[in-house]
């Protein structure tokens, strides 16, 4: 009873009205702004009103004292952890002098004198501008605009009637254009009664887009993309695919306009919907407050269940041909394996970024020959390239149209003589590398090429040009022939020499060094991968869902591979086996020339004996393999296995396949304005699309006019963009209003 007295905690006295910080330890906070800190009833650290520098030295005392954690202390003062940290560090460093908090704003005298007030209104009154009262009296613009009035308090919007709001056309500050003042973020029009209406479904498919004139709205930028974005047809095409949306406030143009804005802003799934402010986005989608994730997730579920994504995303491959019929002269193809990371059990496919095979869903991808994607479709599991292309032919028809011949480029796994001949019977052409052994080409056949490529690049090549014959082993031209071009280039081999690349198409009219870089273009498919995967989330999971796959469908025999690993080990046991023969027969030979070496029946049999061995090992090894299915039923192996959904997935695809083509538009159009085109247009377009501005709805218009960029050169390729994307003459979807789109000038200090 003794011991359990001893071991008894103090108990932990508190003031009254103190707040416990840590058990035993109180904080008792003054009317006069004064505070108290108790330790088990003890009062420990006090300080008096406005005496900043005791209550800081307070709570890092607590911290050093071990009597309450940093977190705790940082609550009971109302402060972050980080603070008591850094008063800690000022402590250790100053002592208690660096606590003291410094004065805020500015250190010196201000400028503004009573004196100088007077000029600048003078010059004001005059009617000069801001930067003109600004260089004649030696200050800054924010300077003549405090003593004009013309600055409101901090985190106060500027009221429009005080002369504080944001110039309609920036007539003084921008120096340009005319027009009335506009509120910095005013309140955007309520919709209350429109929600109302749409929670008891009367609302019909969607609240329009109603805009409240206002400057410094955050994401205005994204307002640039309209142009090229209705260029890709996406909500034409989505609207006569789908319809409309069920009755609900977020109709679907809404919804596919939130999906694009979030992902040009870079966040392109819609849980990024979590990381932008609702009401910025809102204000460009021209509505109180953007969709949530929940209300996104719903609306792609509504448009999923309707099983239409392959038509539109045909119905935009067709939109994209029809507006650019001279990029799709040559077709990309490959496949693309999205790896898949989560518990369920989905097949392994061979991924080449990563070198090894992973869980992941194939995909087959049609680009242009600029490599903008084009057409995509989820390709069966376990399916070559070959077998995706065979099974695309007629798609890529319907896209391209009757009668007109395109080339088709794809890397060696599609090579499939069957499938040459058909993509040629098709009335298409290809254009390939060779796969496997050919025979290389002499020396005299080589000939040096320049040729320029459709970028104006210059490239030299060591080329032959000739012809190749491959056999038909399958299918129903099995038997037959086809008869390429091949065009052979010879570079430098790694370990010294040379070496020798086939590539072979169907076209005889392409001069041979066109057929080269052309096949090399085949890279701007991977590179939008790539670009895609950063910046689109190409590879995201947009829905958790999955289904059983289908436990007929057949795949490889994995038995195969290990039977075929079987039969190569065993020839290469039969191989040793003679090569040892031969030896021992040699060993044998007699030494003295002239006289012939006499080997017994039994000798010759017992050097034997091991070749005899391999070869009937080999033989059986080959009887197994071949009676080893090559495919068997995929609930044989693992009937557990799953698919994941894919009519979402494919949704996303079309939506960021429009973003994407539209951010590309964009960047092109810089070409002809921004001498750093080549290396920054993306980056600079993805700077503008994220930028602030003033939104000005007006009699048949949309002014959007931005703010300026981080550089003036930047600025000034944005002006130059804006003056190509108002020739468009666009319209706001859902409205009559013309985008007009401006750019502010940055202010430059005299």
């Amino acid at each position: 009873m003794m011991g359990r007295m001893l071991t008894q905690p103090v108990l932990p006295l508190l003031p009254d009205g103190a707040e416990e910080i840590a058990p035993g330890v109180g904080l008792l906070a003054g009317e006069d702004g004064g505070g108290l800190v108790t330790v088990h009833g003890l009062a420990t650290f006090g300080w008096d009103a406005g005496d900043e520098a005791g209550r800081r030295l307070a709570a890092v005392q607590l911290v050093r004292l071990r009597a309450a954690s940093q977190a705790r202390v940082a609550a009971g003062f109302g402060v972050d952890p980080a603070t008591v940290w850094r008063w800690d560090r000022a402590l250790a460093g100053g002592g208690v002098a660096g606590l003291v908090p410094a004065r805020p704003g500015p250190k010196g005298a201000s400028k503004l004198t009573g004196e100088l007030a007077e000029r600048i209104a003078g010059l004001d009154a005059a009617g000069q501008t801001l930067r003109q009262i600004a260089a004649a009296t030696g200050v800054s613009t924010f300077t003549v605009r405090n003593a004009l009035g013309r600055v409101g308090s901090a985190g106060q919007a500027p009221a429009a009637g005080d002369g504080a709001g944001v110039r309609g056309h920036a007539a003084e500050e921008r120096g340009g254009g005319t027009g009335g003042e506009v509120p910095v973020l005013p309140d955007p029009v309520s919709r209350d009664g429109e929600r109302a209406l749409a929670r008891q479904g009367l609302l019909g498919e969607g609240a329009g887009p109603v805009f409240t004139a206002g400057g410094r709205y955050p994401l205005a930028g994204l307002l640039l993309a309209l142009p090229a974005l209705e260029d890709t047809g996406l909500l034409e095409c989505a609207r006569k695919v789908y319809g409309q949306l069920r009755n609900g406030y977020y109709g679907l143009a809404a919804t596919l306009l939130t999906l694009v804005f979030l992902a040009l802003a870079g966040e392109p799934r819609a849980e990024g919907a979590t990381r932008v402010p609702p009401g910025a986005l809102g204000r460009v989608l021209g509505l109180d407050r953007a969709p949530e994730v929940k209300t996104i997730r719903r609306k792609l579920t509504e448009l999923a269940s309707a099983g239409k994504a392959a038509d539109l995303i045909m119905a935009l491959a067709r939109r994209h041909a029809a507006a650019r019929p001279e990029a799709l002269g040559f077709l990309y193809a490959d496949g693309h394996a999205r790896a898949c990371f989560g518990t369920r059990k989905v097949q392994k496919t061979r991924i080449a970024r990563l070198k090894f095979p992973a869980p992941a869903t194939e995909e087959t991808w049609v680009t242009d020959q600029d490599g903008d994607p084009v057409f995509m479709v989820i390709a069966e599991p376990s399916d070559s390239l070959a077998g995706e292309l065979k099974r695309l032919l007629p798609d890529l028809r319907r896209i391209v149209g009757e009668g007109r011949r395109v080339t088709v480029c794809f890397d060696r796994g599609g090579w499939s003589p069957a499938l040459f001949a058909g993509i040629i019977a098709a009335g298409f052409d290809l254009l390939t590398w060779r796969k496997g052994p050919a025979p290389d080409l002499p020396a005299d056949e080589f000939t040096a090429v320049t040729c320029d490529d459709d970028r104006g690049r210059e490239h030299e090549y060591d080329l032959a040009d000739t012809t190749a014959e491959l056999e038909i082993n399958e299918g129903p031209r099995k038997g037959h022939t086809v008869t390429l071009r091949q065009v052979t280039r010879r570079v430098p081999a790694r370990g010294g020499g040379t070496r020798q690349i086939h590539a072979l198409t169907s076209r005889t009219d392409l001069a041979a060094g066109e057929v080269c870089w052309r096949l090399a273009s085949r890279w701007r498919e991977e590179n939008y991968f790539r670009y895609a995967r950063t910046r689109f989330a190409l590879d995201a999971l947009d829905s958790h869902a999955a289904s059983p796959d289908d436990p007929e469908r057949l795949i490889p025999n994995p038995a195969k591979k290990t039977a075929a690993a079987q039969v190569r080990r065993a020839e290469a046991l039969a191989e040793a086996a003679e090569a040892r023969r031969d030896a021992r027969l040699l060993e044998r030979r007699s030494p003295l020339p002239g006289t012939a070496s006499i080997l017994t029946n039994t000798e010759l049999n017992q050097i034997s004996a091991p070749v005899e061995a391999a070869w009937r090992e080999l033989d059986e090894a080959e009887r197994a393999a071949a009676a080893i299915p090559a495919r068997i039923r995929l609930g044989d192996i693992t009937p557990d296995m799953a698919r994941l959904e894919t009519e979402v997935k494919q949704i996303t695809h079309a939506i960021r396949m429009a973003a994407y083509n539209a951010e590309t538009t964009l960047a092109r159009a810089l070409n002809s304005c921004y001498a750093r085109a080549d290396d920054e247009s993306y980056a600079l377009i993805r700077e503008a699309l994220v930028a602030s501005g003033d939104i000005i709805p007006a009699a048949g218009e949309l002014l959007i006019r931005l703010d300026p960029l981080t550089a003036p050169r930047r600025t000034r390729a944005l002006a130059a963009l804006c003056d190509q994307l108002n020739q468009t003459q666009t319209a706001y979807p859902g409205t009559d209003l013309v985008l007009r789109y401006e750019v502010k000038t940055h202010d430059r200090p005299a």
